[in-house]
């Protein structure tokens, strides 16, 4: 794969002060038609062999363009933070909006080639990262944004003798390490891995170039035509759409749905309702506060449902039985001019609880399903690849760790025009009706259809829905309480069989197996003990 990298590429100086005349000129030109149209984010991901000229690369870059509007992204090994949260989170945090250029020096890559190397994780696992970065590089370029992804490669001979080079300059002495001579003993392995990443995710939506590093000439300038090639192509309008829509997994032939089916007449009476919620609150509050959860989980709560179908009142009880400072609500709106600026789950991403934390959603993701969908608000085939895009996020975060319960709340639309008239009765229920609320009534019957399909092609293994029976409140809450509470334990019990079925209690007794004793951020499936860093 790295033959036509090592061929000892060399521009000479006179022409490389030629070329890099027009090319400052073009690509500032290019930049500022980025900036004032505005409508995608750049992406340069920089990677390859140490002593390749990465970080000369980059400085090259911020030499030629504006520097107000190029920013660097850099990653090493994940913090304690971080470590707490899904493996994508802190790339998600660093995305840029619509109109800027990003230059990631260490990226989404960077970590599993030096885990893989090191033997911390296996060949299977490092696969289904490969998998999740092709799906998520698919999504951005869907989204709009232009990915460039650079591999700067070096013989073995050429990396000792750029070490050696670096070494006795006195300017650049601190750049060689101990640990810098220490992974040139593993190229091999570092191009047997490089080699499989880079074939495996070298695709339409995000190509890797790889690029000779042994003239720091020629890599700069190649580097630099290759990004004014891509603005220009993108700014002249030429882009593609790479990523597949599925059709619909269920075809109806009647009247009858998940919501059709729902019995909309199951009520509790009030004692019955106090006793229960009551024990449900009981337990949650116990769940929440267990060493398996804190050590190991966070909550993630998302809540949908028809205007005026209760999911503050549902919210309110089940944080009654919380500490403050463990959970937040994040109600969600319109977005603003900064998430729209940015891919749409970006703004879902940035509150992702850590471990021992619950973060509850009071409407969430589906909205580019639903409310985008019916409003249009966006373009069929977003909202149709918005189901793989959804999934895909759901199963990252419930594979490290986050458990998901997701509920839709459902009333009739007589029980939901009795609300609205007894909202604008009541003075301090008042703000809660709007003249979007009437106006969504007229469009009942498309926001069902768009229920149903959500439904059936995100309700997932890991993340299933639960349809909650809305008519009467007390019998919402309660199902939704004990929904939480049954999911809590049949996680926690699944990994510690001592904890005390129904109660959400432990037997001190018994403690957990030390391997279930492991924080997350050293205990990922497919990955071994600590070994050696790289960093790719």
């Amino acid at each position: 794969m790295f033959e036509a990298a090592e061929l000892g590429h060399v521009i000479d100086k006179k022409t490389f002060k030629e070329e890099v005349t027009r090319l400052r000129a073009d690509l500032l030109e290019a930049q500022f038609e980025l900036r004032e149209k505005g409508d995608f984010p750049v992406i340069i991901l920089i990677s390859g062999v140490d002593g390749a000229g990465k970080s000369e690369t980059i400085h090259d870059l911020y030499d030629w363009m504006d520097p107000r509007y190029l920013s660097t992204q850099t990653f090493t090994d994940p913090s304690d933070e971080e470590s707490e949260r899904p493996f994508m989170w802190r790339y998600w945090r660093a995305l840029p909006p619509k109109g800027w250029i990003y230059v990631f020096s260490g990226s989404w890559y960077s970590l599993p080639i030096a885990r893989r190397i090191s033997g911390e994780i296996d060949q299977a696992f490092f696969d289904q990262r490969i998998d999740q970065f092709n799906r998520f590089e698919a999504m951005l370029a869907n989204e709009g944004a232009l990915v460039l992804k650079f591999w700067f490669h070096l013989s073995r001979e050429g990396q000792k003798k750029r070490l050696r080079s670096l070494e006795k300059d006195p300017r650049t002495a601190w750049r060689v390490t101990k640990e810098s001579w220490e992974r040139l003993k593993t190229y091999g392995q570092l191009q047997e891995v490089a080699s499989h990443l880079l074939r495996m995710t070298n695709t339409p939506w995000a190509p890797w170039i790889v690029v000779e590093g042994t003239d720091d000439r020629y890599r700069s300038l190649t580097v630099g035509k290759m990004v004014l090639e891509a603005l220009q192509q993108r700014l002249a309008g030429q882009r593609e759409r790479h990523y597949p829509v599925a059709p619909p997994i269920t075809h109806k032939i009647d009247t009858l749905d998940v919501l059709t089916a729902l019995d909309l007449t199951q009520r509790i009476e009030k004692p019955k309702y106090e006793l229960r919620l009551a024990r449900a609150q009981g337990r949650l509050s116990e769940l929440a506060r267990s060493p398996e959860f804190k050590k190991k989980h966070s909550l993630a709560l998302a809540f949908e449902g028809q205007d005026a179908a209760g999911k503050g009142g549902s919210i309110r009880r089940l944080v009654a039985a919380l500490d403050t400072r463990q959970y937040q609500i994040v109600p969600v709106a319109a977005p603003t001019e900064e998430e729209r600026a940015q891919p749409y789950l970006w703004r879902f991403w940035r509150h992702i609880p850590r471990n021992g934390r619950i973060t509850i959603f009071d409407r969430t993701w589906y909205g580019r399903v639903l409310v985008e969908r019916v409003e249009g608000f966006c373009s069929e085939a977003d909202w149709l690849r918005a189901y793989a895009e959804i999934n895909d996020f759901e199963h990252e975060l419930s594979a490290d760790g986050v458990i998901i319960v997701k509920f839709w709340l459902q009333i009739s639309k007589e029980e939901q025009l009795r609300r609205f008239k007894e909202r604008e009765q009541i003075a301090f229920k008042r703000y809660k009706i709007t003249d979007e609320d009437w106006r969504n009534r007229e469009k009942w019957d498309a926001y069902h259809q768009a229920v149903c399909d959500m439904v059936d092609r995100t309700s997932t293994g890991a993340a299933p829905w639960t349809l909650i029976e809305a008519e009467d409140k007390n019998f919402a809450r309660v199902k939704v309480l004990e929904t939480v509470c049954d999911r809590l334990e049949e996680v926690l019990r699944a990994e510690n069989p001592a904890m005390a079925a129904g109660t959400g209690g432990t037997q001190a007794a018994e403690p957990a197996p030390e391997n279930l004793r492991t924080p997350r951020k050293t205990a990922r499936a497919g990955e071994k003990k600590d070994g050696a860093r790289q960093d790719p």
